[in-house]
């Protein structure tokens, strides 16, 4: 039998309204599990930038909660440094607080390309019976192609490296994609990120640094890759540096948190 063309035309659009309708409520329905999958990879990133997790071990939902335990979270006001007990960390979302003008600010030009600093920042820490024992840091910073997104751990003087990681970045792969690479992350931890003088001197240079006992404050730069290495050299510098949580960790060792 023949159709119509008004027919076919209703029958089409309500075939699109079916399956549009279909699609909405998959995403509606998986939201959950995708955010909690996405805290559940910050976490493990967390634990690796600490040393407290390998990039090649497998860990169920159980043993990431289990090994992050330990570690406190704390929302600071970035620019005064002062952590704020009546925040909330569960749930805070420092990215999208970085997106809202009403929680943000226009960031100074800076070499990391930062555009935006939220006025309230999320922080990761352990503490022992001798004081703070381990800090880790939320960072991110223009590469070549994108905004790399991880975290810097340092150690319970606030100047040595334990470690880096990226959770998030579209570097190219072989190249700038490099910084998953475990061999060069391998080569931050017992770096310096301040001098003698407490001045930020840690950097990532073109070629090949010493060792973390020879030449404490260089890493190696990533071959075929300068952008990207100037970049996480940038963005590391920043968020220690004045603009990012420099006054958060000198207030810190002021205070005798250092263990």
């Amino acid at each position: 039998m023949q159709r119509s063309a008004s027919y076919s035309l209703i029958f089409a659009t309500l075939v699109c309204f079916v399956c549009a309708v279909v699609v909405s409520l998959s995403a509606v329905s998986l939201k959950d599990l995708q955010d909690t999958n996405a805290d559940l990879d910050k976490q493990k990133n967390v634990l690796i930038a600490a040393g407290l997790a390998t990039e090649d071990e497998v860990l169920t939902a159980e043993e990431v909660a289990e090994r992050f335990a330990p570690i406190e979270s704390v929302v600071i006001d970035l620019e005064t440094g002062e952590e704020l007990e009546d925040v909330d960390p569960s749930g805070f979302d420092q990215l999208q607080r970085s997106m809202d003008p009403t929680t943000s600010r226009s960031a100074p030009e800076n070499p990391a390309r930062v555009q935006r600093l939220p006025n309230e920042a999320l922080v990761y820490k352990m503490t022992d019976d001798q004081g703070l024992q381990l800090l880790i840091l939320p960072v991110e910073g223009k590469g070549l192609w994108s905004t790399l997104y991880g975290f810097l751990a340092l150690d319970r003087d606030l100047t040595t490296i334990r470690g880096i990681t990226f959770y998030q970045h579209k570097e190219t792969p072989g190249l700038g994609g490099e910084v998953d690479n475990p061999k060069w992350k391998g080569l931050w931890p017992g770096r310096k990120a301040f001098n003698e003088n407490d001045e930020l001197a840690i950097q990532v240079i073109r070629g090949q640094a010493g060792t973390a006992q020879d030449d404490p404050h260089r890493v190696d730069g990533l071959s075929g890759a300068t952008m990207t290495s100037r970049g996480v050299s940038s963005l590391v510098r920043f968020w220690l540096g004045e603009h990012g949580f420099g006054t958060y960790v000198e207030k810190l060792k002021n205070e005798g948190q250092v263990g």
